[in-house]
Order: structure tokens, then C-alpha cells, then sequence
């Protein structure tokens, strides 16, 4: 195999392979191999008519595209590795020679990584943490273990409150008519809990059982079903059931039942330090993700489209996954929200864009600082991962491909690079100053009341609102250059 790279504009790159006749007719015998036990001819048994009968019979091109499909899926791999360029795009195929006794010729279209200008990364300003947690936060996170604790019982002499669990018929109507979808029997419903349109879960309370009653509503503009949005609606309820939560008694019993202490203070003592520490986390992601979007908002770079598009194929897919988790496959959830694939892919590309320029970003910082994952890094890493998995250490290096373990390292180069630009920020008080502020002009108030001032305006830089660009930017690179690309064998462009 031989290839060659022809640079493109904006960072694309096509690459020629070129595979040897010979490999080729191994291919193609390889895909007769396979397919031959399919076909039977008059005269022969099925499984055994000559491989030259079958392409007298249907034509000599009748393995090529087996053939082809199984020299680009083992030969694209091996032609990123050898051409030494950074693939960061699936590729699309087109095959430009494909004839028995001739080489196999096939180019692959690609994004390449982009280059990064980087602009201010050291000192960038952003806000001193304030980490507090008062006797509120500890004791609303200890009803949140009472309410996990809590049993149910049954109510009958009172109508329906706010939490209560109650047993729901209800029917929708849109001008007097009944709407499909809007019937339900026998369903359990947690007041207050937002399952519902909003306005229909407060309107259940002073319901009583047994009694129906009307609930108005007004669907979102927004709504999934295009004929109900922004619609008025009218859903006759009836209560079958109500049942209530029965917290447990807030003592000494209760924390050995919950926690490994004997006594209410020193539970509430633990609650207290577990909610620091889960602070100072929120925290420090926060600033991690203030300061990265802060670099990357201070550098340039331009982003091969197919780059951007490989990146949302990739968070569609890993949303696939998750819903496969839960029991509901992509199908399904198309279905029931009235969504599509390519929806979903415009839909996500703001947030490929920003993966991926977070990952940029914190590569060049990382190569600019020259910052490397030693070996003891690495060991480190893989022992978290056993520890989690639970597995042995050599077992999960053994199960471990080298690309994998390749976008490991660099995954925790990056974090390197990220946990370098946090200790490099310049804190400020701005919180503080802003409460200073407020408290000197209340004070100014009350000294002159009755004389009107021009008001002089106080401005401050405000941070960014952050959110997750780190620890989840990543851009596909070696795992994705090494992906698969789509069987084909049309002799035209088609994406993976």
C-alpha cells in the first residue's frame, strides 16, 4: 500500500491509497470465500460452483464490492498512521480504480487538525471563589435523605396537597374536542414534581377523590406536538387515589440508619464536610470552564466543517447510548418527540464547535508549556480506571488498543493543560467590591435624601457564564482518524 497527501483549503487534505493487484485478488477470493455458499448454479451444488462460473454467470465485478469494502476498512487505518497527518474527521470515500489485475485505488477526503493563534492565556481574571455553606444547605440536603426514606401511606380524609402521590384519570379536550394522546387511566402522578405542562399539577390541589374536576391549561408555543402548541386545552380529572410521604423523625436513630454514625451532630457534621468538598468541585469546574472559554474567546482558529460535523455525530451517538441505558432506543425517542437525526445535528453543533475549540485550545497551551504525562500519570490513571471497573490493572491494559491508550495520554495532557491555566488566573474580588458598592450608595441615600444626584454608574467586568468545555472537549482525533469508514464502492463521495 502506498499514499499520498494533497493539501486542500480550510484545512482539508485528501488522501490517495493505492493497494497492490496482488492484495486485491486476495480480496476478491476472500469475498468469494464468503459469499459462495449464498449461490447456486444449474449443475452444481449449492456452495461449490467454480469462483469463474459465478462471474460468467453474474459478471466479473460480482466480488468487488466485498472486496473493496474490506481493503478500505483494513487499508484507510494503516494510511492515516503512515501518512503522519493529524485526521480529525471521518472520511468520505471515493474509489477511482477498482479492476481485477490492477491496483485498487481509492482517496479519502478528511479534516486535518486546524491550526490554533493562541491569544492571553496566562492571568486571566476571573472571580475568587466563595465557598459557604450555611445550616440551610445541610439540613435541605438531609431532607433529601428523609424524603428517600420516607414511606408512603394511604390518605382518605383530605384532598390533594402539594408532594402528595395521587392515582390520575384525566381526558384532554382542544375546543370540545378530544385530543389523541391526551387520555390517561390509572396514572400516578407526584404533585409538584413537573411531569405536566406547567399550571396543570397546581390546579390538582384541593381535588378530592372520587370528584371530577376541570383543569385549564395553555400548551408552550414551543411544544413537541406541532397541533397542540399554543393552544388552550381543558382536562377533565378525577382523583382514584391519594398517597402521602411520612418522613422519618429527624434523631440520633435516623443517622446510624443512613450514614456509618451513631448520633444526629456528627451526621450533620459529615453532611456539612461532603458539602463543602462537592462546593469546592462545582467550583473549580466552574473556574476551569470560565478561564478555557476565556482563552478560546482570546485565540482564532477556523474549523473544517467536517470537523464540526464528525464532532455532533459523535455527541448524537453518545445521546444514543445513553437512551439505550434507560431502556429506550433512538427510534423511539425520534417518535415520541417529532425529532429527526439531521435535526438533531444542527441542533447540537453550537456545542461540537465549543468541544472543539476547548480541545484546541488546551493542546497548543499544552504544547506551548511543553507539558507531558509521564508514565507515573499514566499508571496513575489506569489504576482509577481498575478501581472503577473493577478489574485487574493488567487485565485492562491487555483489553486496551494502543489508540486508546494514545487519547488517554492525551486526554490527560489536556486536563494538565486546564488545571495549568486555573493556577495561572489572576483572582478578583468582585463580589465583594460590587457588595461594598451597594452598601456606600444605601449609606449615601440615607445622608441626602431629599437632594436628587446624578447616579454615577459602577461597572465591572462580569465573567462569562460558564459551562462544561474541559473534561467533555474532546475532538476526535486518534480514535476518530482510526473510525471505520463507510462500505462503499459507488464510485462517488459518501460520508460515514
Amino acid at each position: 500500500m502506498s499514499v499520498t497527501v494533497e493539501k486542500l483549503e480550510k484545512s482539508m487534505a485528501k488522501l490517495k491509497i493505492e493497494v497492490s493487484a496482488e492484495q486485491l485478488e486476495k480480496a476478491i477470493q476472500k469475498a468469494y470465500e464468503k459469499n459462495k455458499n449464498k449461490i447456486q448454479l444449474p449443475g452444481f451444488r449449492k456452495g461449490k460452483a467454480p469462483r469463474k462460473m459465478i462471474e460468467q454467470m453474474y459478471g466479473k465485478g460480482v466480488f468487488y464490492e466485498d472486496a473493496a469494502n474490506e481493503l478500505i476498512e483494513t487499508e484507510y487505518p494503516k494510511a492515516v498512521e503512515e501518512c503522519g497527518e493529524d485526521v480529525v474527521s471521518s472520511p468520505k470515500i471515493d474509489v477511482e480504480q477498482l479492476e481485477a489485475g490492477k491496483d485498487f485505488i481509492f482517496t479519502a477526503e478528511v479534516a486535518l487538525k486546524p491550526p490554533v493563534k493562541l491569544g492571553k492565556y496566562k492571568g486571566v481574571e476571573v472571580e475568587k471563589m466563595d465557598i459557604d455553606v450555611t445550616d440551610a444547605d445541610v439540613d435541605a440536603e438531609i431532607d433529601k435523605q428523609r424524603n428517600t426514606n420516607a414511606r408512603t401511606v394511604e390518605v382518605t380524609d383530605r384532598a390533594v396537597q402539594k408532594d402528595d402521590i395521587v392515582t390520575l384519570d384525566f381526558e384532554g379536550f382542544v375546543d370540545g374536542v378530544a385530543f389523541q394522546g391526551g387520555k390517561g387511566t390509572d396514572y400516578p402522578l407526584t404533585i409538584g414534581s413537573g411531569s405536566f405542562i406547567p399550571g396543570f399539577e397546581d390546579q390538582l390541589i384541593g381535588f378530592e377523590i372520587g370528584k371530577e374536576g376541570d383543569v385549564n391549561v395553555t400548551f408552550p408555543k414551543d411544544y413537541q406536538a406541532e397541533d397542540l402548541a399554543g393552544k388552550d386545552a381543558t382536562f377533565k380529572c378525577t382523583i382514584k387515589a391519594i398517597k402521602a410521604k411520612e418522613l422519618p423523625e429527624l434523631n440520633d436513630e435516623f443517622a446510624s440508619d443512613v450514614s456509618d454514625f451513631d448520633t444526629l451532630a456528627e451526621y450533620k457534621e459529615d453532611v456539612k464536610n461532603k458539602l463543602v468538598e462537592k462546593k469546592t468541585n462545582e467550583e473549580k469546574a466552574k473556574r476551569e470552564d470560565t478561564v478555557v472559554r476565556a482563552v478560546v474567546e482570546d485565540s482564532e482558529m477556523e474549523l473544517p466543517e467536517a470537523m464540526v460535523e464528525t464532532q455532533a455525530r459523535q455527541i448524537v451517538n453518545d445521546f444514543a447510548q445513553r437512551l439505550q441505558m434507560q431502556g429506550m432506543n433512538m427510534d423511539q425517542y425520534l417518535q415520541y418527540t417529532g425529532n429527526t437525526v439531521d435535526k438533531m445535528l444542527e441542533q447540537v453543533k453550537p456545542q461540537a464547535i465549543e468541544r472543539i475549540k476547548s480541545r484546541l485550545v488546551l493542546e497548543a497551551v499544552a504544547a506551548k508549556e511543553k507539558i507531558e504525562v509521564t508514565e507515573e500519570d499514566f499508571e496513575k490513571e489506569l489504576e482509577k480506571m481498575a478501581t472503577q471497573y473493577r478489574m485487574e490493572l493488567d487485565k485492562l491494559k491487555e483489553l486496551m488498543s494502543d489508540a486508546e491508550k494514545k487519547m488517554m495520554k492525551s486526554d490527560l495532557a489536556v486536563q494538565k493543560a486546564a488545571d495549568f491555566l486555573v493556577e495561572n488566573v489572576k483572582e478578583s474580588a468582585k463580589k465583594a467590591t460590587k457588595k461594598a458598592a451597594a452598601k456606600k450608595d444605601d449609606a449615601a441615600k440615607e445622608e441626602k435624601p431629599a437632594k436628587k444626584t446624578a447616579a454615577k454608574k459602577t461597572t465591572t467586568k462580569t465573567a462569562t457564564k460558564a459551562t462544561k468545555t474541559t473534561k467533555t472537549a474532546k475532538t476526535t482525533e486518534a480514535a476518530e482518524a482510526e473510525e471505520k469508514p463507510k462500505k462503499t464502492t459507488r464510485k462517488k463521495k459518501t460520508e460515514e
